[in-house]
């Protein structure tokens, strides 16, 4: 599993409603409503652990501990949800670290 550990960007507006998280990029100062994020309960812990400067083995861990979803399943989705994190320009990819 990988050791990247990924960091939000510092230019986003987040909010925790009913159990999403929404996030918003802020632009010259101003809140993008052309560009409002969603993420659901998972996704949203997800989010959670990038505070924590987890690495991406560790939230999988994290996550299949606290939901049952087994380890391949978690590998693929948080995979998938982080590359589109990453794509959107929310949050960025750090060096690898050392488990």
């Amino acid at each position: 599993m990988s050791t990247q550990c990924f960091h939000k960007d510092k230019n986003l507006a987040t909010r925790s409603i009913a159990g999403e998280t929404l996030i918003v990029p802020v632009r010259s100062g101003i809140a993008d409503l052309d560009y409002i994020y969603a993420l659901n309960e998972i996704g949203s812990r997800v989010w959670e652990l990038l505070d924590e400067r987890a690495s991406v083995s560790q939230v999988v861990e994290v996550i299949c501990t606290e939901y049952e979803v087994n380890p391949e399943q978690a590998v693929r989705d948080i995979g998938d949800l982080l590359s589109s994190l990453e794509a959107a320009g929310l949050i960025h990819g750090t060096a690898n670290i050392e488990e």
